[in-house]
C-alpha cells in the first residue's frame, strides 16, 4: 500500500509516514493534541519522532520533560540513529534535595508548592525557545502534581491558552500512571491519538494505534497495527480496498503448461485470486511456482510470501523441477520474504504484500493460507483482513494465487480452514488417486469466475523435466473419491505413456 506524501502544506508531519496517512496527511498547526497508552508503547518515541521532523526542517523544538533525564532522552534518539543536536531537551525535574529531611513540606501540600515553580520553568523554555513544535512528557505529572481534577484541567486549559498565543504545535503524552482516565483532557485537545499493546500467548506483543478524535479532519477510523523498529515507530495503515479502485481491462496470465491453460479456458485473469487446494504433497506450492516461473519469462515481476518453508527450500525445489525460479530471485525480478509468524501482524503482513504490488509484481503467491491463519490463532478478523487484501491485489490487476492445504489424504470430504467462494474468484484442485497399485495425481479446476473452463479432470505429475499436465482421465469413475473405478478406455490413452502414468 503507497503511503502517499502529505497533499496539505499546512499540514504538519508526524514524521511517522503510516500515522500522517491514518490522519489524513499530518497534524493541523497550532493546536494541542494528546498522545496517550501505557508504559511501552512508544509515546517517548513518538514525540521524539515529531521533534526530529521539525529540527530537520530547520524548526525550533523543544522537548519538555518531568519525569526522564535529559540523558535518557538522548539515548533513546542515538538508540534510533537520530540526531538529536537540534532538539532542545528541558528538565523539569525535582531537585535531589528533596531527600533531605529539612525539604519536605509540613504546612504546604507539594501541588501548592511544586505546580506554580514546574510551570514557570516551563513558560520560561517556551518563551526563550519559540519552538514551533513542544512535547510534555508527560500529562501524569502534572495530574498528580495538581492534586484535584478542577486545578488539573484549568493548568491544561492555561496551557492550551499560552501555546495558542505563541504559534506551537504541542504533543501531550500522558502514561495513564495517575488514577483513571482524564476525558476531560481529551475534550481539551484538538486531537486524540492512543497507542495500544496486547501481549499474546506466544511470540511478540501485539501494538495497535487508534485515533480518538481529530476535529476538522476526515481520518481514517478504526485499529492500526505498528512496532517499534530500528528508526521508530512503523505504523500500517488498516486496508480499504474501497479508497483505491482502479478499473482497466484485464488480460489473461498463461502458466506456461499447454494442457494447464486449456484447462483453465486460456489462463488466470489479471486481478483475480486463485485457490490451489489439495492434501500435502500433491504439488501445490510448485504448481504457484509455475506460473511465477512463467511471469518471469515474459519479464514480469513476482513476488512469494512464505509461511511454511524456507525461501533456500522453494528454490531448490524448483531447480529440481527444472523451473527457472532462482534466476529470476538473483535478477530482482522475483522476491521472496519468508515470514516469521511469531512476530507478524495483519497490518504488517498487509503492507508487505501491497508494496510488493505497488512496486509492480504481477504475480503474487501466498503459500500458504493455513499458514496465515495459524500465524495469527489470536485474531479474529483475518479473513476479513485477507478478503480486503485480495480486493485491493484485485484492483491493481494482481494474479494472487493462494495454497490451500487440504486435511486429508484421500476421499470426498476433504476440507480446507478457508472460505474459498469468499476469498477466491478460481479454486484449482489437486487430488491423489489409486489405480493399479500406484499412487497417481490428478487436477481440475472447480470454479472459474473470469471465463469458461474445461470441467474434465487431467492427470498430474512431477518430474525433473517440470511439472506435466497430461490427458483429459476418461474411462474412470469416482476419481475425486480416490479410489477410482476404470469402466475402460472411452477414447483417452488412460494408462499408457501419453495417459495416466
Amino acid at each position: 500500500m503507497k503511503i502517499q506524501d502529505n497533499p496539505n502544506p499546512s499540514l504538519l508531519s508526524t514524521g511517522i509516514a503510516g500515522l500522517d496517512n491514518i490522519l489524513g496527511g499530518g497534524l493541523t498547526k497550532d493546536r494541542i493534541y494528546l498522545i496517550e497508552g501505557e508504559p511501552g508503547t512508544g509515546k517517548t518515541t513518538t514525540g521524539l519522532q515529531f521533534l526530529v521532523e521539525g529540527a530537520r526542517h530547520g524548526e525550533s523544538v523543544v522537548y519538555i520533560t518531568l519525569a526522564e533525564t535529559g540523558g535518557e532522552l538522548r539515548g533513546v534518539g542515538e538508540s534510533h540513529g537520530w540526531d538529536m543536536q537540534g532538539i532542545h531537551i528541558q528538565e523539569v525535574l525535582p531537585s535531589e534535595n528533596l531527600l533531605q529531611p529539612e525539604a519536605q513540606y509540613t504546612m504546604f501540600h507539594p501541588s501548592e508548592v511544586e505546580m506554580g515553580t514546574t510551570m514557570q520553568l516551563i513558560l520560561a523554555a517556551i518563551e526563550e525557545r519559540k519552538p514551533t513544535r513542544v512535547v510534555i512528557d508527560s500529562l501524569s505529572e502534572l495530574q498528580l502534581l495538581a492534586d484535584t481534577p478542577l486545578r488539573y484541567r484549568r493548568q491544561v486549559l492555561a496551557l492550551k491558552q499560552f501555546f495558542a498565543s505563541r504559534s506551537c504545535t504541542v504533543m501531550m503524552l500522558d502514561d495513564r500512571t495517575a488514577a483513571g482516565i482524564d476525558l476531560q483532557v481529551r475534550s481539551i485537545a484538538h486531537g486524540v491519538i492512543t497507542l495500544e499493546q496486547s501481549v499474546k500467548e506466544y511470540g511478540a506483543e501485539r501494538r495497535r494505534v487508534r485515533v480518538v478524535k481529530y476535529r476538522g479532519m476526515a481520518f481514517r477510523g478504526g485499529m492500526h497495527d505498528y512496532d517499534i523498529q530500528y528508526g521508530g515507530l512503523c505504523v500500517y495503515p488498516r486496508l480499504v480496498a474501497a479508497d483505491s479502485r482502479i478499473m482497466e481491462k484485464r488480460e489473461q496470465l498463461k502458466s506456461g503448461l499447454i494442457a494447464l491453460d486449456a484447462l483453465l479456458g486460456g489462463g488466470l485473469e489479471e486481478g483475480t485470486s486463485t485457490l490451489i487446494a489439495g492434501p500435502p504433497g500433491t504439488g501445490k506450492s510448485s504448481l504457484a511456482a509455475q506460473f511465477v516461473a512463467a511471469a518471469a519469462e515474459r519479464g514480469q515481476r513476482s513476488a512469494m510470501f512464505l509461511f511454511e518453508e524456507a525461501a533456500s527450500n522453494l528454490l531448490n525445489r524448483a531447480d529440481g523441477l527444472g523451473m527457472r525460479v532462482r534466476g529470476p530471485y538473483t535478477e530482482g525480478l522475483l522476491t521472496i520474504q519468508q515470514i516469521d509468524p511469531a512476530e507478524l501482524s495483519p497490518g504488517e503482513f498487509a503492507t508487505a504484500v501491497c508494496r510488493a504490488a505497488d512496486e509492480g509484481a504481477k504475480v503474487v503467491v501466498i503459500d500458504s493460507v493455513n499458514g496465515y491463519l495459524n500465524a495469527m490463532p489470536d485474531e479474529r478478523f483475518l479473513t476479513t483482513h485477507l478478503h480486503e487484501l485480495l480486493t485491493y491485489l484485485g484492483q491493481r490487476g494482481v494474479v494472487t494465487i493462494l495454497v490451500g492445504v487440504q486435511q486429508g489424504m484421500l476421499g470426498g470430504q476433504m476440507s480446507t480452514t478457508v472460505d474459498a467462494s469468499y476469498l477466491a474468484d478460481n479454486v484449482l484442485m489437486l487430488r491423489y488417486f489409486e489405480h493399479d497399485g500406484e499412487v497417481k495425481q490428478a487436477v481440475s479446476v472447480f470454479k472459474k469466475r473470469g471465463s469458461l473452463h474445461e470441467r474434465t479432470i487431467r492427470q498430474f505429475s512431477m518430474s525433473a523435466d517440470g511439472i506435466h499436465v497430461g490427458e483429459v482421465l476418461r474411462g474412470f469413475r469416482g476419481i475425486l473419491t480416490g479410489v477410482p473405478v476404470y469402466l475402460g478406455n472411452t477414447g483417452s490413452a488412460a494408462g499408457s505413456e501419453s495417459g495416466v502414468r
